[in-house]
């Protein structure tokens, strides 16, 4: 969001020398400008400022906002349903290794007693050789119970089985970790940027004050004959190019708003006013800051290593790449499929159990009774090894080992590929901040410089030795020079922002939760 200066300003308009005024006219205009010019400014200027605590304005820190975040965000919520998910899976994984036991029943009621014909003969050797006999089997009521228990000996699919759902239970902790970091990185840019907008909108008040002031004080010394028409209209001119940029200013602190306020799902219309002072933040003393900018400093990782020294950079993107959550995620995603790859293979051995069954059965005519008397029940006891092994599917075995050696393949160039991004994200974001920091050094001493000049021009310009145009440039180069050590200054904790981000160093621990 750079920095604009007035469509028309002070570069804009010629020079046309400065003549030294007499003496007398610079005592009557010192003395015409205490008693008039400053009376008539000052409340003018107050009176177009927006009081920061109209409506429902809610103050954040920093802290406070990446604390909400992580404890509201529905990213994140999304992220730990899907690891309780992971974490059912290994326990569903360990139930292919552990003992199952059933129990059936069932009770059947023969509306007709099942039939069959046999030869007469079976049961009377007198009778003829095609007479056929009707023998009923069953009765009315039939009982039936079975208690089973099967436990696997070897089954390489389940144990395997579980070793891939506690390699996707890491990897769902490691995309949960990744969108913390992504969650806080997001936070803490969306409140540097908000910061900068409101910066601006504070820069361009004080503007539009400062050159208000000077505004009534040229139109008291115009009446009173001690200044010119032209010098009037030139500040209206200027007035009247700045009241568009601030309104400007305000609406874009309002958007940046209204997208903090949506992040951290703040009931709708909330206002929210974001501690802390880009324009007064020092990054060469950390320990000089006091309050939210003094919290702004401490929520930041580990400082990046001098980019001209290639051994400590190297150690850091060692560090960088052990905690880079994107790398761990792909490196996680391979090793799943890894034993993915061995699951199908697994296919190929054969399946080993233990299984014993105790039956129960029972038959009784009339009316139910629940497994009729004693006499009227037999009992089945059995134990045994069962042992299966596919000789043929098809090539569907085969055809899915394929599928997940090529698959691990694929995650193994992913692991290069992010490697390679890592370094030159790492390499680019050093060097950001490098220049980001050289920014801040030179624009420090610009605001010193211009606040001095715009001292000398005021004072100057008070006794007559300056002109209106050397006043106004003074505030547009002060105003310009503020805004852009602002600048610096969010391009630095910007930078450093991502820099956290990619190497997992983002202070977390830190924030209250």
């Amino acid at each position: 969001m750079p920095f604009q200066k007035p469509a028309v300003s002070s570069q804009g308009v010629p020079r046309t020398g400065s003549a030294r005024t007499p003496k007398g006219v610079r005592l009557a205009r010192v003395l015409f400008v205490l008693g008039t010019g400053f009376v008539v400014a000052l409340p003018a200027a107050a009176q177009e400022r927006v009081a920061p605590g109209v409506g429902d304005v809610r103050s954040l820190t920093l802290g406070e906002a990446l604390s909400r975040a992580l404890d509201g965000s529905r990213t994140l919520t999304r992220a730990r349903f899907a690891l309780d998910e992971a974490e059912g899976q290994v326990k569903e994984a360990w139930s292919g290794v552990l003992p199952r036991l059933d129990l059936n029943a069932a009770w059947t009621r023969n509306l007709t007693v099942p039939s069959s014909f046999f030869p007469a003969i079976f049961f009377d050797e007198t009778a003829p050789p095609d007479e056929l006999v009707r023998v009923a089997f069953g009765a009315d009521n039939q009982w039936s119970s079975t208690l089973s228990l099967e436990q696997p000996i070897f089954e390489g699919r389940a144990l395997i089985g579980i070793g891939a759902a506690a390699r996707f239970r890491a990897l769902q902790q490691e995309v949960l970790r990744g969108s913390e970091l992504e969650t806080v990185t997001r936070i803490r840019l969306l409140y540097y940027d908000l910061l900068l907008a409101q910066e601006q909108a504070r820069l361009l008040e004080r503007s539009v004050e400062r050159v208000r002031a000077s505004l009534e004080e040229t139109r008291a010394l115009a009446r009173a004959g001690l200044s010119s028409e032209y010098d009037v209209l030139r500040l209206e001119v200027e007035v009247a190019n700045l009241e568009p940029q601030l309104r400007r200013a305000r609406n874009d602190a309002r958007a940046r708003e209204r997208e903090l306020v949506t992040e951290l799902d703040l009931p709708e219309g909330t206002r929210v006013e974001v501690q802390g002072a880009l324009v007064q933040l020092d990054l060469e003393d950390p320990a000089a800051n006091e309050g939210a900018n003094r919290e702004i400093v401490e929520l930041m990782g580990p400082p990046p290593p001098d980019a001209t020294d290639a051994a400590a950079v190297a150690a850091r993107f060692a560090e960088v790449r052990g905690g880079a959550s994107a790398l761990r995620q792909v490196e996680l995603n391979s090793e799943l499929r890894q034993a993915e790859l061995r699951a199908e293979q697994s296919e190929f051995l054969p399946r080993v159990s233990l299984f014993g069954n105790y039956q129960v059965q029972a038959q009784q005519d009339g009316s139910p009774a629940f497994f009729g008397r004693s006499g009227q029940r037999a009992y089945g006891r059995n134990v045994g090894i069962q042992v299966s092994l596919p000789i043929f599917t098809g090539r569907q075995r085969t055809a899915r080992v394929e599928q997940r050696r090529a698959a691990l393949r694929a995650s193994e160039i992913e692991i290069d590929e992010v490697g390679d991004r890592l370094h030159d994200q790492f390499m680019g974001l050093l060097e950001e901040t490098e220049e980001a920091l050289l920014r801040v050094r030179g624009q420090a001493l610009a605001v010193r410089q211009a606040d001095r000049g715009y001292q000398i021009a005021s004072a100057q310009y008070r006794e007559g030795l300056g002109s209106q145009l050397e006043l106004t440039d003074a505030e547009v180069a002060l105003r310009q020079s503020e805004f852009n050590y602002a600048g610096a200054v969010f391009d630095y904790l910007a930078a450093r922002a991502r820099l956290d981000e990619l190497g997992g160093e983002v202070p977390m621990g830190g924030i209250r939760r």
